[in-house]
């Protein structure tokens, strides 16, 4: 598929996708949020991809929706745009592959959302994070009403969210929100890095370590201790830990395959 608003490359079995749409700060318009669908349906069966990392292309990460577009829309219109935004980022976290957002500046509202949506948050010096629906008598619409209080807590969430207040990205490091501070220069290192580093490990091992903590997160204790020991044990009729733990006993570099 042609992408208009979205660039993709792959290199070292990590595809960075930015967002291309700067005269608009990358604002998601259904045409963005379809690309993304896309190629993210497309990196979960991919054989050269490890590891992404998202980012925007300017001076935003993602400045938030297309405001010209939920304008047009009546109640029953509005929730359909957010179950399909909603559908779209979850199909971002379920990814069996590490998923990073490297934050060069704005995130905000759906911008801010599919931050949370990655897996891993790097955020340079001049980014800027924030959930500003309500001052458009709006309210977050694509999981951030949900993922935010399970990464910051309830009431730091509600603050923000009913504030609708920017924090940089020293506040969001200190709540929790941002994983790793970079600067300017070294934000795509620092995001490259991260992808390297889980790319070169076991891919069913990280695949099954991604779906452990998403699908345990919400359950009872004892419920998601059992989710873990079922995944653990799925593992022993794999190829890559057979060979994970050979090359770890004669002491050389393993050579997975993904199976």
């Amino acid at each position: 598929m042609p992408y208009e608003f979205l660039t993709v490359e792959v290199a070292d079995r990590i595809a960075t996708v930015t967002i291309n749409r700067p005269d608009k700060l990358n604002a998601l318009n259904a045409r963005v949020l379809e690309e993304l669908d896309v190629v993210f349906t497309a990196f979960a069966t991919d054989p050269l991809v490890a590891a992404v990392i998202v980012t925007g292309a300017g001076r935003a990460f993602v400045a938030g929706a297309d405001i010209a577009e939920i304008a047009g829309h009546d109640a029953a219109g509005l929730e359909q745009m957010s179950a399909k935004g909603q559908a779209i980022f979850n199909r971002i976290e379920r990814l069996t592959k590490p998923v990073i957002a490297a934050v060069n500046g704005f995130a905000l509202g759906g911008g801010c959302e599919l931050a949370l949506a990655c897996h891993i948050r790097v955020a340079s010096e001049h980014a800027k994070f924030g959930l500003p629906e309500v001052k458009l008598g709006l309210m977050p619409g694509y999981g951030g009403t949900q993922r935010l209080p399970r990464l910051v807590g309830k009431g730091r969430a509600l603050r923000l969210i009913l504030s609708g207040e920017q924090i940089d990205a020293t506040e969001a490091y200190r709540i929790g929100l941002v994983d790793v501070l970079a600067t300017a220069k070294t934000l795509h290192e620092e995001a490259k890095s991260l992808a390297l580093q889980f790319a070169k490990n076991g891919p069913v091992a990280v695949a099954r370590t991604i779906e452990a903590v998403n699908d345990g997160f919400d359950r009872l204790a004892d419920d998601a201790l059992a989710l873990e020991a079922r995944l653990f044990g799925s593992l022993g009729s794999t190829k890559d830990m057979a060979e994970g733990t050979a090359a770890f006993l004669a002491k050389r570099p393993a050579q997975f395959t993904g199976e």
